[in-house]
């Protein structure tokens, strides 16, 4: 009886009847979580603009202490 029941098995969960999941296209976010992504674009601009100004005030370091 074991010799057909673990064949009978495997055979079994071989078969799966459910069809693939199809691929996700790009999800669109509830309009509960619209203001937190709005407000970490936000960071993100202001991050890009205080990293520059950063960056500009290094260069002035740097030409200050060669001269």
């Amino acid at each position: 009886m074991k010799r057909t029941l673990i064949p009978l098995a495997l055979l079994l969960t071989a078969c799966d009847p459910t069809p693939p999941p199809a691929p996700e296209t790009e999800a669109q976010p509830g309009p509960v979580f619209e203001t937190q992504i709005k407000a970490v674009e936000k960071a993100r601009a202001v991050e890009g603009q205080l990293m520059e100004s950063a960056e500009a005030q290094r260069k002035q370091l740097d030409e200050a202490a060669q001269q």
